[in-house]
């Protein structure tokens, strides 16, 4: 349990901002948690009866027994003691519905979008600490960060993303190895990167591949190359940032002011 690892990191002697980093939580609440003997009510967090993923099992084997009528659904599961709205109930059916269909069409579904991550699967993969739907920003997120950089909560999302989606592990994958061909300077292992890219079959992986195979020429540059245009580009933002804050309050006085020192800051770094 999360608990169990917070006290258990307080007594290795590391602070609450450390922990927090660790688990991926708040510092407030890991400060909350260290003076509990014993866990908090996790009420708050666990699934309750007004949410139709409380009762995701009996949902689950009407639905292959083909009751697929919302308004019986909501029936039925009311008899059981939901107390949602039926517009809770028939937001969860309708991404069921879509999930089926992109099934029956045979397109590939959209990337990490946990719901539609699986070809087989209706069923939305959830947070394993909190029993929540993992959100599409969360997903994505994780799909690009390193095993390294992710905290315990973070990793076991990650793991329950890619038992739950092949397409979810695949593309996790590809992403990792074209940031190891970005960070290892030899642009050779790049065309067996675009391969397997287009021919994993991911929409987004292909269109990505074969836009990188157009300018093949500058991304083998990037690859092995020491120089960056980063600190130009980085000026020039600095420099958008502060006209637009300015629209409108001052002329061109105030904005010469504003945009000298960080010219001189520049001249002096050199």
């Amino acid at each position: 349990m999360v608990f169990d690892t917070v006290h258990a990191l307080h007594k290795e002697g590391l602070s609450c901002s450390e922990i927090a980093r660790r688990t991926g939580y708040g510092r407030r609440s890991i400060a909350k948690w260290l003076t509990f003997e014993t866990p908090p009510d996790r009420r708050r967090s666990a699934l309750k009866p007004t949410s139709p993923l409380y009762f995701e099992a009996f949902l689950t084997e009407c639905w292959k027994d083909g009751n697929r009528c919302g308004r019986h659904l909501f029936h039925d599961v009311k008899q059981r003691g939901y107390a949602g709205s039926f517009s809770n109930l028939e937001r969860l059916l309708a991404s069921w519905r879509r999930a089926e269909r992109l099934v029956k069409d045979g397109a590939s579904p959209a990337p990490i979008i946990p719901h539609q991550l699986g070809r087989d699967a209706v069923i939305p993969i959830r947070d394993p600490e909190t029993g929540h739907v993992i959100s599409p920003v969360v997903a994505a997120a994780l799909c690009m960060k390193p095993r390294s950089m992710l905290t315990i909560n973070q990793a076991s999302k990650v793991s329950v993303l890619k038992q739950g989606s092949h397409e979810f592990s695949l593309m996790r994958s590809l992403a990792m190895r074209f940031r190891g061909v970005l960070r290892s300077g030899e642009s050779s292992k790049l065309d067996i990167w675009i391969d397997d890219a287009v021919s994993s079959g991911l929409a987004p992986m292909v269109r990505f591949a074969r836009v990188l195979h157009r300018d093949i020429g500058a991304v083998r540059n990037a690859v092995e190359l020491p120089w960056s245009n980063g600190q130009a580009e980085g000026q020039i933002n600095r420099l958008k940032t502060i006209k637009r804050a300015m629209y409108g309050r001052a002329g061109a006085a105030l904005l010469r002011a504003r945009m000298l020192p960080l010219i001189n800051n520049h001249h002096h770094t050199k």
